[in-house]
């Protein structure tokens, strides 16, 4: 089995990780783009733990801008076994207030001006997405908020919209007739990418606000959020911490095989594959390719 190398995206308000020993920055180049910043690897405990804030240092990609390619790429150059997510989010439920961490096993994708996958012109894949997260993590992920008294829910529904506006109130009432349980924009493509990646991925929606779906009160308001933000990002700190307290030392294997995810994923005939694009899969993919 592999060494579990346990991936740490920082949503808004988490732009580092206090507590991470014999921290290195890591120089990785990806042939995808530039990440949002350079990957920092250190460890809490035994457990190695590789953390990329999704914003930049200082927030200073939108989620529009911010290149999810890249980003994956890099985590996956680095090792990166198992990848959590962190992210602010709003809330289509009253029994989700802020403050509460949703760990979301479905995504609605409402984006469009991001690339969504690795694949494309010269070597087509089709990786399954039915199930988006891996369960054994998300359980983790759970064990970990209980044991630190963060108020979490198991399950439920991310529409990743665009923005970077937030939502009107009638795109808030259609989210929430959706199915809809937390809106927020930096969720997709990432976990498809991830996906593609073969990497074990979960995401914990920091709920900040309601959104937009209440009739009988204002909107967002960006003043109350930054303050809910803080607050979340406190929690989200001791989450991680015990998270990689507890983390084993090799990697679990996703029980949906998206370890395996290429498999049978990747449809292109080999004559027919385009050279210059396996070149740039050979991190994401090269497990399927072998050695270029």
């Amino acid at each position: 089995m592999a060494k579990a190398v346990l991936g740490v995206i920082g949503g808004s308000g988490i732009y580092d990780l206090p507590g991470l020993e014999d921290v290195e920055e890591l120089d990785l180049a990806s042939p995808w783009g530039l990440p949002s910043a350079k990957p920092k690897r250190g460890r809490i405990g035994a457990t190695t733990i590789v953390f990329l804030p999704r914003h930049g240092a200082g927030h200073r990609l939108s989620p529009s801008d911010i290149d999810y390619r890249a980003n994956i790429d890099v985590l996956k150059r680095a090792g990166v076994t198992d990848l959590v997510s962190l992210s602010a989010c709003g809330s289509y439920r009253e029994e989700l207030p802020p403050g509460t961490f949703v760990l979301a096993d479905q995504f609605i994708d409402r984006t469009f001006r991001r690339q969504p996958t690795f694949f494309g012109p010269g070597c087509v894949a089709h990786v399954a997405f039915s199930d988006p997260v891996a369960p054994n993590l998300v359980a983790r992920i759970a064990r970990a908020a209980a044991a630190e008294g963060v108020p979490h829910v198991v399950g439920g529904v991310y529409v990743c919209m665009e923005g970077p506006q937030f939502s009107t109130r009638a795109e808030s009432v259609a989210y929430k007739a959706m199915g809809a349980s937390i809106v927020g924009m930096t969720n997709m493509p990432e976990a498809k990418l991830a996906r593609e990646a073969e990497l074990s991925y979960a995401t914990v929606g920091m709920v900040t606000d309601y959104d937009a779906w209440r009739p009988h009160e204002a909107g967002v308001d960006v003043a109350d959020i930054l303050a809910v933000m803080h607050a979340n990002g406190d929690k989200a700190r001791r989450l991680v911490a015990r998270l990689a307290a507890d983390f084993p030392e090799e990697h679990e294997p996703c029980p949906l095989g998206s370890d395996r995810a290429l498999d049978y994923a990747i449809v292109t005939a080999p004559e027919h594959r385009d050279p210059q694009l396996l070149a740039k899969l050979d991190a994401v993919a090269g497990r399927v390719f072998g050695p270029r």
